[in-house]
């Protein structure tokens, strides 16, 4: 009878007490998280040892009961980091898991550990302290990936390129100023991860299954051993929360969206028919039927990688949108959506990193591609504003010279200047100082402008904020 006693409680759940039948097989692989949310094990183990060492401080388990957890800990995860660690369905998921094999290894201390705490307010620690982590990863990255940027930018920062609005010539910029706009958008990006570390960075433990304890924990000292900047302050709420979830991923489609629409001109600028620059060998693929061909995979998956994180943010929101307080075992779904978004950007900022040193600029082509759009238009309007002619009657002049130049098939600065005076006699021989490249770029020397002074100044500052 003892045997069968002993065997009935290897095999049962931790809350089977409750039922007169054991799960179904299908229920049991349709519910267990094991297998996704195992990964958070380095966590589970970091936030049990805090609630251990703050069972002993307060009493509720003795100094030994301590000892023994933390000697099993340590165990436990030198088996997990060597691969040795068994993990089985049959335990549901990371927690039972780890409580289950710690309990083996030091017997009855092990079975006190989950004093004071539920599954719910666990898991809500172990994502946050994973999410934290995950996010600590992706400043470091961001700033990595901003240094690539300006690296390449300030190589470039004289380097004449068209600006584009519709997709059409529309003003000179400079291939540096260009990449310095993608280094903003990084920047927003990495603010944005800063300031949703700041809500993730509360603690939910304490709080147990929703309603709080009754026994004399104290959540400040465990808040203190864990790192966290507070504690959640409704017990309700901290455990059903998945809010920090939710900015983080509408964070990472941000970030996305960003790294998709720089994939985009990348994967145009690299093609024959613009070739403004071309991409190492080792972020490309050929064909398989096709010898000549050179594809920018890593930029098109890129884009379609971006999708994926968008709908990782979709699925978050919609799982929470019908939720009662307090926790619902929905809330299991939140952490694949999660752990993949966090895996796709990690992964696209390292090798965006990576990738970006390795681009050809081709400034011969970035310049003839100016002679193709009339990209000094406007300087020739605004030359004749700064004569006195108002800016419409300006902006009319030159259409109707733009108009002249394109039924002669040649740019601005080609005309000779006795026709370009038969639009406007104030037009000089000075005005060929502001129809040239050069010119329209430098005439633009303010924070923000295309002078390529202004670009190193630029440049100069993202640097001093990186440190």
């Amino acid at each position: 009878m003892a045997d069968q006693q002993n065997n009935r409680d290897d095999n049962s759940k931790a809350w089977s007490g409750r039922f007169s039948e054991p799960v179904s097989d299908l229920v049991m692989r349709y519910t267990a998280s094991v297998f996704f949310d195992q990964r958070m094990a380095m966590q589970d183990i970091r936030g049990s040892l805090a609630h251990a060492a703050m069972l002993a401080r307060q009493g509720i388990i003795s100094t030994q009961d301590l000892a023994d957890i933390e000697r099993g800990m340590a165990q436990l995860r030198d088996e997990i980091e060597r691969g040795e660690f068994q993990w089985s369905l049959q335990d549901e998921d990371v927690h039972l898991n780890i409580e289950k094999r710690l309990t083996a290894l030091i017997g009855d201390a092990g079975k006190r550990l989950h004093t004071g705490r539920s599954r719910n307010d666990q898991v809500a620690t172990d994502i946050r302290l994973w999410l934290r982590d995950a996010i600590d990863q992706i400043l470091a990255l961001l700033g990595h990936f901003q240094r690539a940027l300006l690296d390449l930018a300030e190589a470039n920062a004289d380097t004449p390129l068209p600006g584009f609005t519709h997709l059409q010539v529309a003003q000179p910029v400079t291939f540096g100023h260009h990449l310095m706009a993608y280094c903003e958008m990084a920047r927003r990006d990495a603010e944005r991860f800063a300031d949703c570390r700041k809500r993730v960075n509360r603690l939910p433990l304490g709080s147990a299954a929703l309603a709080g304890t009754s026994y004399p924990i104290d959540r400040e000292f465990v808040a203190r051993e864990l790192g966290f900047d507070e504690v959640c302050e409704n017990s309700l709420d901290a455990v059903s929360d998945r809010d920090f979830a939710i900015e983080f991923c509408a964070a990472s489609s941000l970030l996305m969206v960003h790294l998709s629409r720089l994939s985009e001109e990348l994967i145009l600028w690299m093609s024959p028919r613009v070739g403004f620059i071309d991409l190492a060998d080792r972020f490309c693929t050929g064909s398989s039927i096709m010898p000549q061909k050179k594809n920018p995979d890593v930029p098109e998956l890129v884009r379609g990688k971006t999708g994926r994180v968008n709908g990782s943010l979709i699925t978050l929101l919609t799982l929470m949108k019908g939720q009662p307080l307090a926790y619902n075992k929905d809330n299991q779904e939140d952490k694949e959506p999660l752990f993949d978004t966090a895996d796709t950007v990690i992964d696209t900022l390292r090798i965006y990193t990576d990738m970006i040193p390795g681009i050809r600029v081709k400034a011969d082509a970035m310049r003839d591609a100016l002679s193709q759009g009339f990209a000094t238009a406007t300087d020739l309007a605004d030359y004749l504003v700064k004569k006195g002619v108002p800016f419409r009657d300006a902006h009319e002049v030159v259409a109707r010279a733009v108009r002249a130049a394109e039924t002669r098939g040649c740019d601005l600065p080609d005309l000779p200047l006795a026709d370009l005076r038969a639009f406007s006699e104030l037009i000089d021989e000075d005005v060929y100082q502001v129809l040239t490249v050069e010119g329209a770029l430098g005439s633009r020397d303010h924070i923000g402008g295309t002078a390529p002074a202004q670009v190193r100044a630029a440049i100069g500052r993202a640097r001093k904020r990186l440190g």
